[in-house]
């Protein structure tokens, strides 16, 4: 504890401990008034009507002071806890030169001045202050706390009252107790009860100014010098780390200075502020408003939006005990909003969230994903993304050569930009990335791979749990010896791989990024008939570009409620920006297909759906994969804005050839293979797979290798399927005799 720190405790135990004196002495001239009784004595609870002389009165004895530490410490608002409350008022005994009551009020009074003089004043004026309590009502609080200070004053009132079980003070006799009593203090809009500063305990009819007042215990415990956070909103709120702007990345660093010049004369003047956090990233907008409460003295907190109370009286009494903590402590609020969907409903969360900014006070962040709307004009309104390109590569460097001191400089700055061309990441998720990746002893060969292929995969990681609900992952191995198609179409596959390679150069190293805020991305088309090729070549850029590929499931997307399509589509596409993920939209058309002539209002809200997939696709900054059967259905507002557009056409003999000489693996069995006739049968590349396939069970089955009659067997299987008259001519083979594995 500072010495400032202790002789406030000091002065504060003083102002307590003469309060209390003063209070003793006007029980005592009540007492005195009511029943007769001698100069300085107070009956006991069982003398009250009796014949037994009254005892004199003795004042408590006296604790250490200071007790609690950290009144005004403004990071944590703790303090130390390791005495006991004891009674403040000195020991003394009465003795026949004890000053008559005038002198001692005198006296008292000359204590109370003392004490109250000085910087900051004693918690009770300071709390007075505060909350603007008139002399009253700040007298009525300390007889309550008295109660709490002074074991022995609750038996001095039972005295008074003539009964043991009335030993709690009330309006009635704070009102007979003290000067310039008024009748506004009952007043359910006064300060005291406002604030809930103490408890009515009114029982049936019982009249409001005899109901017993007890103070609140938060209260009390601020009064003698503890001030620590309400147990009652422990549960609902938790302290966030403090960052000074200088811990920011820049774009963030000059949005924190920018909210906090801002907010300054606002919170000086009102003490109240409310500013409203945009963006996708969460990480981002708290870390800014740590930023900010930490330039403004206060301490943050954040609390869900979803755990405020269901009913509106218990949001009202929420809000009311924040905005009180927030006058007695340098507190600040994060209100996470950030899932919130945007339904007005009277019970939904954003009302709740709408009802709890419009009654409390202090300085209040909200933060949403797309923005609500606030019943209060937000002093600050912001959007924030997540760092630049530029800076999240030098949040790597950082992050890398505070983690493994000894790697080449050279090789740290190359792989710090291909993880920031490659990876959208904050400043905290990048950092726990690379953490765990080096802080992890290697114990697989998984582990033990080169540095820069772990961090890789652990990014890639990172963001599958939030791919998994809405999408289809797909294991990519097709390779390029794998995918048969012609020059021109190949060609526009490795265009398409070198580009998204190629992005970070392109966009930051040569200054693009500067003169574009759309189509940062690369989006492609691949049409053409089913089994042509489509999927494969997905896996292939997948693997070319050591990427997460990734199936958009349309049952979880699509959804039949308003505004849940567009919300599941926004979850896929963050997601898929933060890990680099390749998105593969299949069957593109049931998504991405012609706005319709507006009939009715399903209609109008599947024209929504499709406009919004438009713009989200032209914003997306990764790869996206659009696969479909039917070009002709697809909106051509959308294949304008597409990059590249791959036609897989139908294979020709050529590459039926090419398909027949590799589909099979080195491990398989072989009979003699005659390739140039397989070539002949008319089937797309997932025919021939599917031909292939049935053919090696038979073998397997018959315990032979795959032969040609097996696989003409396995044909006409495979025309029957696809609904194709079967001509025998094309199926009949003789085998010849020895044949032996190979193909001709």
């Amino acid at each position: 504890m500072s010495p400032e720190l202790q002789a406030w405790h000091a002065r504060n135990d003083e102002y307590l401990g003469a309060a209390l004196a003063d209070l003793r002495c006007r029980l005592d001239k009540l007492v005195r008034t009511r029943f007769g009784s001698s100069q300085g004595a107070t009956p006991r609870p069982e003398q009250v009507g009796s014949s037994l002389p009254p005892e004199p009165v003795s004042e408590p004895t006296e604790g250490k002071a200071g007790i609690f530490a950290g009144l005004f410490r403004r990071a944590s608002g703790q303090g130390d806890n390791g005495s006991q409350i004891t009674r403040l008022l000195p020991a003394s005994s009465p003795a026949p030169s004890a000053p008559a009551p005038e002198g001692l009020a005198a006296d008292i009074a000359k204590r109370l001045a003392q004490a109250s003089q000085g910087e900051p004043p004693p918690a009770l004026l300071m709390l007075a202050r505060q909350f603007g309590l008139s002399d009253f009502e700040r007298d009525i609080l300390l007889l309550c706390v008295a109660m709490e200070l002074d074991p022995a004053l609750p038996a001095q009132l039972a005295a008074l009252h003539g009964r043991i079980d009335l030993a709690a003070p009330n309006f009635a006799l704070a009102m007979n107790l003290f000067e310039h009593a008024v009748w506004e203090a009952v007043s359910p809009e006064g300060p005291l009860r406002h604030w809930r500063l103490l408890d009515i305990n009114q029982i049936g009819a019982m009249p409001l100014t005899a109901s017993s007042l007890r103070a609140d215990e938060r209260i009390v415990n601020f009064i003698k010098g503890l001030n620590h956070l309400d147990d009652r909103l422990a549960p609902l709120v938790s302290a966030v780390s403090m960052l000074s702007t200088t811990q920011l990345p820049a774009s963030h660093a000059d949005v924190a200075s920018a909210i906090t010049r801002s907010l300054q004369d606002e919170l000086a003047t009102n003490g109240q502020a409310v500013v409203a956090l945009r963006g996708p990233d969460r990480t981002s907008k708290h870390e800014v408003a740590a930023a900010v409460s930490q330039a403004l003295g206060l301490q943050l907190y954040r609390m869900p939006a979803d755990a405020l109370p269901t009913l509106a009286a218990d949001v009202d009494a929420l809000s009311r005990l924040w905005h009180r903590e927030c006058l007695m402590m340098p507190l600040s609020l994060l209100v996470d909003g950030h899932t919130l969907d945007k339904s007005t409903a009277p019970d939904s969360p954003v009302s709740r969230l709408m009802r709890f900014v419009a009654k409390t006070g202090g300085l209040l962040f909200v933060d949403s994903r797309d923005g609500v709307d606030l019943p209060v004009a937000p002093h600050v309104a912001v959007d924030i993304a997540k760092p630049t390109p530029v800076e999240q590569r030098q949040a790597w460097v950082e992050a890398l050569q505070a983690h493994t001191p000894e790697t080449e400089p050279e090789l740290i700055d190359k792989l710090s930009a291909q993880l920031s061309g490659q990876f959208d990441l904050n400043r905290s998720d990048l950092a726990t990335i690379v953490k765990q990746v080096i802080g992890k002893p290697a114990s697989t060969q998984a582990e033990a791979a080169p540095l820069e292929d772990r961090i890789w995969q652990a990014c890639k990681a990172s963001t599958r749990p939030q791919l998994s609900r809405l999408a289809q992952h797909i294991d990519a191995r097709a390779t390029w010896d794998d995918i048969v198609l012609p020059p021109a179409e190949t060609t526009m596959l490795k265009q398409i791989a070198a580009q998204v390679s190629a992005r970070a150069q392109v966009y930051d190293n040569w200054g693009f990024r500067a003169r574009m805020n759309r189509g940062l991305g690369v989006s492609a088309l691949f049409a053409g008939d089913s089994g042509t090729g489509k999927t494969m070549a997905a896996e292939v850029l997948a693997n070319a570009l050591r990427l997460d590929l990734y199936r958009i499931d349309l049952s979880a997307v699509v959804s039949k409620y308003i505004g849940e399509t567009e919300k599941n589509l926004r979850e896929v596409f963050d997601a898929a920006e933060s890990g680099g993920a390749i998105l593969f939209f299949d069957e593109a058309d049931a998504l991405f297909g012609k706005r319709s002539e507006v009939k009715d209002s399903h209609d109008r809200f599947a024209n929504i759906e499709i406009d919004y997939l438009l713009q989200r696709m032209e914003s997306f900054s990764g790869l996206a994969i659009l696969a479909t059967n039917m070009k002709s259905a697809l909106d051509p507002a959308f294949i304008r804005r597409l990059r590249f557009i791959v036609n897989f056409p139908y294979p020709g003999l050529a590459e039926r050839r090419r398909m027949w000489a590799h589909v099979f693996p080195p491990d398989t069995p072989l009979g003699v293979l005659d390739v140039d006739r397989l070539a002949k049968l008319n089937l797309s590349g997932a025919n021939i797979q599917s031909m292939a396939l049935s053919a090696a069970f038979m073998a397997a089955q018959a315990g032979t290798p795959v032969t040609m009659n097996l696989l003409m067997e396995a044909g006409r299987m495979e025309m029957r399927k696809l609904d194709q008259p079967v001509n025998e001519s094309e199926f009949r083979w003789v085998e010849p005799a020895g044949a032996v594995g190979g193909a001709a």
